[in-house]
């Protein structure tokens, strides 16, 4: 006999679970660059898309067709009686799409830690994987009968089963793909790269706490009985007490370490304080909450330094230290202050010991079932973008899409003195004077003061070729230039960058780098004939260059003017 109440209290729930990927998706395109944003939200679309079918078809079966030891059972397309484990008064539908929502956010959990460098074709295929057997052969080991939850092992909503596999499988990922171009100097110390856009992450973090609530509390599959609705009322005090308490510890610990609160590591501290909270939301008290809140809070910022700085694992958005060691630490936890079968309550070491049994076994089987899968991407399609693909962004490279932000520029990636920039090879397809055109503007002024004749150089380039640029103008001498993010087009009227929502794309109004310089030492020949071949690829559209007379210079600061103006004596 169906309940209605339970079966909407489920279907809530899995709603509110699904709505997570929203946050996801938003948090990782603020933490990240623009010319990447059109990837990310496509690749936290298809981890969905991908995993229900998958679900449907491989991983609900192989979680609860069974009471096996180590796999359930086979059964494409749910055909099978579940009568055995179905909660009380839920109809089959109504648990399949709550358990394939949370399969589908172990998936999208990977997308962080590998974003900004990933194939795209490589991210539907071990996100497939992920939904088809290594999240569902450990989620039956915890939730579907098998032999850790016949030991007793206690995750309520998946600090482990969700949140601990995707942050292994995200370290392994990260790990085998390598860090971002520009992520680590030459002697090897890392460097902060900048998310876009920090409002997008604050509001992916609002939105995931939100949902947590069904996340974890309607993880109940019951509102029917006094000890279902009290049982859900600790649920939503504790999965609020633990991300709270976690941002303040944060907060604190960038505070008084860096001088400043750091915005952007209290933002993720509220998500490793709810991923830790997941496991024992149902039995640790408000103080345990707060506790484990106060570990989450310190554990973050010191294991996203570990990986950061001494494994040299670049996680863009700090999902391995978030989901991973958050969530192992915050199953472990729940051994220690359970209020029925916790160490620190009196009940013994044998619940802890199960806890870490299962925390160790489950990360076992993530990482070495990742390292296979991401093994054989990497060396059969490959699992990395080129350097020129990373350089430009993956929005243009993997999908055709010129920004994700019609109409805005953004600031380009600086690449530090001393790492290579990838050779971009000419095409050949136009000569350099088309493809770089120099128009000289006549201007008869006067010879500026000391009798020396000064021309100003502006370099209309690519952003992603700024770089080369500004490094080769220092080799020849030039000592100083004004950069500007501007728009434009030229004779061509932009070009066709591919399809959006089956329309070609048009880009008349194209991102670019203004480079303005002013020479009076350094030949303008030679700056020219520098920027012609540090900018050239064959393309129409390379670069444009503009060389004119100046009347004078004058230096604010001291009052010369002309040549000595442009002179720095110290």
């Amino acid at each position: 006999m169906y309940s209605s109440v339970n079966t909407i209290w489920v279907l809530l729930g899995a709603a509110l679970v699904f709505l997570m990927q929203a946050g996801f998706a938003m948090c990782e395109a603020g933490f990240t660059r623009a010319k990447n944003t059109g990837n990310i939200l496509m690749k936290n679309l298809m981890d969905f898309c991908i995993g229900t079918p998958t679900y449907w078809i491989l991983g609900f079966g192989l979680m609860f067709a069974g009471s096996g030891a180590i796999i359930g059972g086979f059964d494409p397309f749910v055909r099978g009686d579940y009568s055995a484990i179905l909660p009380a008064g839920v109809p089959l539908l109504a648990y399949l799409i709550f358990q394939t929502v949370f399969c589908a956010t172990s998936a999208t959990i990977v997308s962080g830690s590998m974003a900004e460098r990933t194939k795209f074709v490589s991210y539907c295929i071990y996100s497939f994987c992920i939904s088809a057997f290594i999240y569902p052969v450990s989620g039956h080991w915890i939730w579907g009968g098998g032999w850790l939850s016949q030991l007793g092992f206690h995750d309520f909503a998946g600090s482990t089963a969700v949140h601990m596999v995707g942050g292994v499988c995200a370290a392994i990922g990260a790990a085998i793909l390598g860090p971002r171009m520009g992520k680590y100097d030459k002697d090897g110390k890392p460097r902060a790269i900048l998310g876009h856009n920090l409002s997008l992450g604050a509001l992916g973090v609002f939105i995931l706490w939100f949902c947590w609530f069904g996340f974890n509390g309607c993880s109940t599959v019951s509102m029917t009985g006094d000890d279902a609705i009290a049982s859900a009322g600790l649920i939503f005090v504790t999965t609020n007490m633990a991300p709270a308490v976690a941002c303040v510890v944060t907060m604190v610990y960038t505070w008084l370490r860096h001088g400043k609160p750091d915005v952007g590591m209290t933002l993720n501290a509220a998500l490793a304080g709810l991923v830790a909270v997941t496991a024992g939301c149902d039995v640790v008290s408000p103080v345990g909450a707060a506790v484990i809140g106060i570990v989450a809070g310190l554990l973050l910022p010191i294991s996203v330094g570990f990986f950061d700085s001494v494994l040299k694992i670049d996680d863009p958005v700090g999902a391995i230290s978030v989901h991973g060691v958050c969530g192992a630490a915050g199953t472990l936890l729940t051994g220690l202050l359970s209020t029925s079968e916790g160490l620190l309550y009196g009940h013994g070491a044998s619940f802890f010991l199960t806890q870490c049994i299962g925390v160790g076994a489950t990360a076992l089987w993530a990482a070495v079932m990742i390292t296979i899968v991401f093994l054989v991407i990497k060396h059969t399609i490959g699992l990395r973008v080129s350097p020129e693909e990373e350089l430009k962004g993956l929005d243009v490279t993997e999908h055709g899409l010129p920004s994700a932000y019609g109409g805005f520029a953004f600031v380009y990636d600086d690449t530090p003195d001393g790492l290579p920039l990838p050779a971009v090879p000419a095409a050949a397809e136009v000569p350099v004077e088309k493809a770089v055109p120099v128009e000289t503007v006549p201007s008869p002024v006067k010879a500026a003061p000391g009798g020396v004749k000064i021309t100003r150089v502006e370099i209309l380039c690519k952003m992603e070729r700024f770089d080369a640029l500004k490094r080769a103008m220092f080799d020849i001498g030039i000592t100083g230039m004004t950069a500007t993010n501007v728009m434009g087009c030229g004779e061509q009227r932009g070009k066709t960058e591919g399809y959006f929502r089956g329309a070609r794309v048009e880009a008349t109004m194209l991102p670019s780098i203004q480079v303005s310089i002013v020479v009076c030492k350094v030949p303008v020949a030679l700056v020219v004939e520098t920027a012609k071949r540090v900018l050239y690829t064959g393309h129409i559209g390379d670069g444009k260059i503009f060389v004119c007379d100046v009347e004078n210079v004058i230096k604010v600061r001291t009052g010369e003017e002309g040549y000595d103006a442009l002179q720095d004596a110290e």
